[in-house]
């Protein structure tokens, strides 16, 4: 064997040292851009990341690129594994106007956490971003959001991928679906911090709503208010509502999925030793 030993599961896309480096930077800056209001305050008449979105999009491609060479350079992920990333994208793609959010019910998510629970923390942050880039071009849903969406999805799809190594069966399922709800209600609380502290502020009549945002304010004090924020507008409905479909998916069709997705992984290798050296003896001539 030469070079660097691989981490992760086996049947997963390994990963190198080096793209482990590169994935930790990324969920820094991942969370440094969601929650970057809480310790800088933010321009007055700013709205909606409607400027630095663009620098979003322009950091979250490289990171994704850097990834993917990463592993690339290190054996990690091969074609085959570039094609299943195609493959579940787009399958992730088509699923996702099947719900279109309505009542907080979003297919997109169930799939997400079931491949990076099989393929490992990077392919999982690498999908993440790909299934919510193409299913936005094909529902025409690109916009200022879209970046932060992308950094959140691959964040989940990480976070699957680094699930413990055991259980299996049931006890697996379980555990896919107490993830699935977080997955739900992190995805809505970092759509809310991307967009509270720029949406709420004073009434008509310049009296505070008391969920504002207050630039400068303890800590504290801004995570209370965007929590009670969170709860009155999105966590009782739409994250709810999220959080019922992942688990309802992933109770219904998380085992058949994973096993297809296991014994496509097992088929193509994806964690099969890229150079091979025979035990001295097999090269030895016979006398």
């Amino acid at each position: 064997m030469n070079g660097e030993r691989f981490l992760g599961r086996p049947g997963a896309v390994g990963i190198s040292l080096r793209a482990t480096l590169v994935l930790t930077v990324a969920v820094v800056l991942g969370l440094a851009i969601f929650f970057w209001p809480l310790f800088v305050s933010p321009e007055p008449g700013v709205r909606a990341h409607s400027t630095d979105a663009p620098y979003v999009f322009l950091v979250t491609l490289p990171v994704l690129i850097a990834i993917v060479l990463a592993e690339l350079s290190s054996g990690g992920i091969d074609s085959k594994a570039l094609a299943m990333l195609g493959v579940l994208s787009a399958i992730n793609a088509a699923l996702r106007p099947l719900g279109a959010g309505t009542g907080g019910i979003e297919t997109v998510f169930f799939l997400l956490v079931l491949a990076g629970r099989v393929f490992g923390p990077g392919f999982g942050f690498v999908l993440g971003s790909t299934s919510l880039f193409v299913s936005a071009l094909l529902t025409a849903g690109v916009g200022p959001w879209l970046p932060f969406q992308m950094l959140a999805s691959s964040l989940l799809g990480l976070g699957a991928g680094l699930l413990p190594r055991r259980p299996r069966g049931k006890p697996e399922i379980a555990m896919l679906a107490v993830y699935g709800v977080f997955a739900a209600y992190f995805f809505g609380f970092a759509m809310n911090m991307w967009s509270w502290p720029f949406l709420v502020g004073t009434s008509t009549t310049g009296a505070t709503t008391g969920l504002e945002f207050v630039p400068g304010a303890p800590l504290l004090e801004n995570l209370n208010r965007f929590v009670v924020f969170s709860l009155l507008t999105s966590t009782l409905g739409w994250d709810t509502g999220r959080a019922i479909t992942n688990v309802v998916a992933i109770l219904l069709v998380g085992p058949a999925v994973l096993a297809t997705l296991r014994r496509a992984s097992r088929r193509a290798a994806f964690d099969a030793t890229a150079s091979f050296e025979p035990p001295l003896s097999a090269t030895r001539a016979k006398p």
